[in-house]
């Protein structure tokens, strides 16, 4: 196991492809410790406490779907689900199990590098779960602390349920947050199968922050997964 960066767990169980993965990640100058089988990966969660962690959902013990669940009980580090399955239910259930990220096999190695970097800045702005104060992109300004909310030197008015939306869009700038997460954080647990409430809301936010609703530059959709805040370009 080298040494250099911060700790990446890597739970894969075919052994070329998790090779593969370490060699490619410790070359970007991170520590990778990587382990076959979902307990061994647990196991090292509790104990190596990883700056990351990368999960295969077809593991030979647990399903990795039941691993993310575990996980959740033990820590907040962030998860990147690398999974064969690309079905819409296989990507939502693992993020609502509290997965950060998910990316489909094949995938290109610059993909992964640039959503783990993501995950680690997203970490490393709000230590100790520091609450952020502010958020920029392009001309979309918000103030979460004031509540306020600009498109360029305009301020926009937002009703208590579109900003309380925006909140939590914001503060997972960049990823994708499901249906059922809005709907839970927003209007509580008894509402998570109204997801008519996020097309009316969100039809509401996008024409009042993008210039052209049909084509948002901000909103984005995840076709039949959930919604996600563009954070445009990190320095």
């Amino acid at each position: 196991m080298k040494t250099a960066g911060p700790l990446l767990l890597l739970i894969e169980d075919d052994p070329q492809f998790r090779l593969l993965l370490s060699t490619t990640l410790e070359s970007q100058d991170y520590s990778v410790l990587a382990v076959p089988t979902g307990r061994e990966g647990l196991t090292a969660a509790r104990h190596q406490k990883p700056a990351l962690l990368i999960l295969d959902l077809g593991l030979p013990d647990i399903d990795g779907q039941e691993v993310i669940r575990r996980l959740r009980k033990l820590s907040e580090v962030p998860i990147i689900v690398l999974s064969a399955r690309n079905q819409e239910g296989d990507i939502t259930q693992a993020l609502d199990n509290g997965a950060d990220d998910y990316l489909t096999k094949p995938f290109g190695t610059a993909e992964l590098m640039s959503r783990i970097k993501a995950l680690l800045r997203r970490t490393a702005r709000a230590p100790g779960g520091s609450a952020q104060e502010s958020f920029q992109v392009g001309e979309l300004k918000i103030e979460l602390t004031k509540r306020r909310v600009y498109v360029g030197e305009r301020e926009v008015h937002l009703t208590p349920i579109e900003f309380r939306l925006l909140d939590v869009l914001v503060r997972n700038a960049g990823f994708v947050v499901t249906h059922r997460q809005l709907l839970e954080k927003v209007w509580g647990p008894s509402h998570v199968d109204h997801s008519h409430y996020l097309r009316i809301y969100m039809g509401q936010l996008r024409h009042k922050i993008e210039s052209d609703p049909a084509q948002p530059r901000y909103l984005l959709t995840e076709a039949g997964v959930g919604y996600r805040l563009d954070e445009g370009e990190i320095p």
